[in-house]
């Protein structure tokens, strides 16, 4: 299990894992169509989007927590 400390970078690295997984096969899938290798390509493009997005994700969430903190209305 992983301490508490590191949930954060935890999140950020399941989070932009998904994410890219799932914006990687959509932009794939419009790109090529269902092809041969269509899964080799999702892979192929979904790795090194996933080493960009991990590190914006853990630059960015904080940005976007004050972001959102500052746009809504506590209850």
């Amino acid at each position: 299990m992983i301490p508490a400390r590191y949930a954060h970078i935890a999140f950020g690295f399941v989070l932009s894992g998904m994410m890219s997984f799932l914006v990687s096969g959509i932009s794939t899938f419009l790109a090529v169509g269902l092809v041969a290798g269509f899964f080799g390509q999702w892979i192929g493009a979904w790795l090194p989007s996933w080493a960009v997005a991990f590190p914006i994700v853990l630059f960015v969430a904080p940005l976007a927590r004050r972001l959102v903190g500052k746009l809504t209305i506590p209850e």
